[in-house]
């Protein structure tokens, strides 16, 4: 009887060790992904010159993602069993599409970094909730509730807010604003769109394969960098590397937001993995601010008045659409 009452006791210690642990793991990747998520706009701009290749740029950012995630593999013990369990058709029918579009939404993110104010960008990128919540029902049929629709909506009046204000500017480094719309803002919504349905894929995959974030992260990196390659074919940005090299317009400065970038890919994936039911939509709240911060106090811009009314109806629409999920009333259970 005192041996089973020992075990038992042992047994809740042993638990409660462990979700102490992961809170913490959960608390500290979420803290590591609002600095990345609210710095990459900033780092980028200062980081990487104009001369840079785009394709260049995103091609080092995937392969270091591969690199990371293969070395976490490693080091958690999965990396054996998941090469012997790997086929190419489970990794084309699971990644390849998802991987395709994400590496069109990266390639669009860097032209829209370079032509954005940092805060306008990152509020911008926050419609892809809106995709997001719309791909999700389409492929996974994913309901929203009451409150979160009311929320997209918010979300939609803020894009719309920053998109008429923000192309009227002329603080960007182009007296057009016309460069402003069709090369900042433009490019930032599509690779919204890209990013919602490429998020409901990925979704369906790890519902559906069972694949960890970091194989889901090797494969589509992989599929990606293949898809840009061949894209070089007869682009611009392949003219461009032929002619110049690869990493034509680089400095030691541009590896900075690359490696930034991966780390943050691969803190998506953990965040995810590890917080279960904790939202995310904290982790993008707090990058916004994060950005708006930074933004002051390294270029001494304070917010335009477009941004200051768009800032507090994103956070309120995020915030409303973390808190009020979608419930299955009685009847459909």
């Amino acid at each position: 009887m005192t041996s089973s009452k020992s075990k038992a006791i042992r047994s809740s210690m042993n638990d409660s060790s462990s979700s102490s642990g992961v809170s913490r793991n959960v608390w500290l990747y979420s803290l590591l992904l609002t600095i990345q998520y609210g710095a990459q706009p900033l780092i980028s701009k200062r980081c990487i010159g104009r001369d840079v290749i785009v394709t260049s740029s995103v091609l080092a950012c995937e392969m270091v993602k591969v690199i990371c995630a293969l070395a976490l593999m490693a080091k958690d013990g999965s990396l054996n069993k998941a090469l012997k369990e790997w086929t190419l058709i489970g990794a084309l029918s699971a990644s390849g599409l998802p991987a395709a579009i994400y590496a069109l939404q990266n390639s669009l993110l860097q032209i829209s970094y370079r032509n954005l104010d940092s805060l306008t960008f990152s509020m911008l990128n926050q419609t892809k909730l809106i995709f997001t919540a719309l791909f999700t029902y389409m492929i996974l049929r994913q309901k929203q509730s009451i409150q979160q629709i009311g929320a997209l909506f918010i979300l939609i009046l803020a894009a719309v807010l920053l998109s008429i204000g923000e192309g009227s500017r002329k603080d960007y480094g182009s007296d057009n604003p016309d460069v402003i719309v069709l090369y900042g803002i433009v490019p930032v919504l599509i690779a919204s769109v890209l990013s919602g349905l490429a998020s409901a894929l990925c979704q369906w995959a790890s519902q559906v394969k069972k694949h960890s974030s970091y194989l889901m992260t090797v494969e589509m990196s992989l599929v990606g960098s293949l898809c840009l390659l061949a894209s070089t074919y007869k682009s611009p940005d392949g003219e461009a590397m032929r002619q110049h090299g690869f990493f034509y317009g680089w400095t030691p400065l541009t590896m900075i937001p690359v490696v930034i970038n991966a780390v943050g890919g691969i803190l998506v994936g953990l965040v995810t993995s590890y917080a279960g039911g904790v939202r995310k939509g904290f982790v993008i709240v707090s990058a916004l601010l994060v950005t708006a911060l930074l933004q002051f106090v390294f270029d001494g811009k304070p917010p335009s008045l477009f941004c200051l009314l768009a800032l507090p109806l994103v956070m309120t629409s995020i915030s409303i659409y973390q808190k009020y999920p979608y419930r299955v009333k009685k009847k459909e259970a």
